[in-house]
């Protein structure tokens, strides 16, 4: 059986018995997605390649160790580690971040088009999007952090719960404080646009 089609249970079983390619198989299912996260949080290219290849030693560890309960959550068990060691890096050099409902989701979304599939403008779309990013990366850190775990990563509230270690509350709560963000600086971003054409 080609090993892109065991799942991560069976691969992790596989490595364990002493199959290394099914390691290698674990690992590339989700260097891409683990890496991408680190460099949102950490924002540095190097720190991040630490910080990652720490992630990986610590999984094959505990791979090796035992200590790993397979529950089906191999990814977001990856996730966590990365997570922690993100954490413990800002703890160690004291620079620690300061913190400052699916249908409103979409209205947010849907106010600039993000959900429009049918726009015949590829340059107007990708305009939009970039638009998108720039108010999300304005959002107080946490705020950022939810918005890009859900649509970036395709995480649920309970996974993002789980990796930023806050209750599902905590993490709807974020959610919807981002939301009502964004809705405003969008205002603001039109009324703007408009007075500039008003000259």
């Amino acid at each position: 059986m080609e090993l892109h089609s065991l799942t991560d249970c069976e691969l992790v079983k596989q490595y364990i018995n002493g199959d290394f390619q099914s390691l290698e198989e674990l690992i590339n299912r989700y260097k891409n997605r683990v890496f991408s996260y680190i460099v949102m949080v950490v924002k540095n290219k190097e720190l991040a390649e630490d910080i990652f290849q720490d992630t990986f030693v610590k999984v094959v560890r505990s791979l090796d160790s035992g200590s790993y309960k397979d529950d089906g959550r191999f990814g977001p068990w990856v996730m966590r580690i990365a997570h922690n060691l993100i954490i413990d890096y800002y703890r160690r050099s004291k620079h620690l971040p300061t913190i400052s409902g699916d249908d409103e989701e979409k209205k947010v979304f849907n106010t600039i088009g993000i959900f429009d599939r049918n726009v015949e403008d590829n340059y107007e779309l990708k305009q939009k999007h970039t638009d998108l990013r720039k108010l999300i990366n304005n959002l107080p850190p946490e705020q950022c952090a939810v918005v890009k775990y859900r649509y970036v990563y395709d995480m649920s509230f309970k996974e993002i719960a789980e990796l930023t270690g806050v209750s599902i509350n905590t993490a709807l709560g974020r959610m919807r404080y981002a939301l009502i963000n964004l809705r405003k600086m969008m205002n603001v971003e039109i009324v703007e646009t408009e007075s500039i054409e008003d000259i």
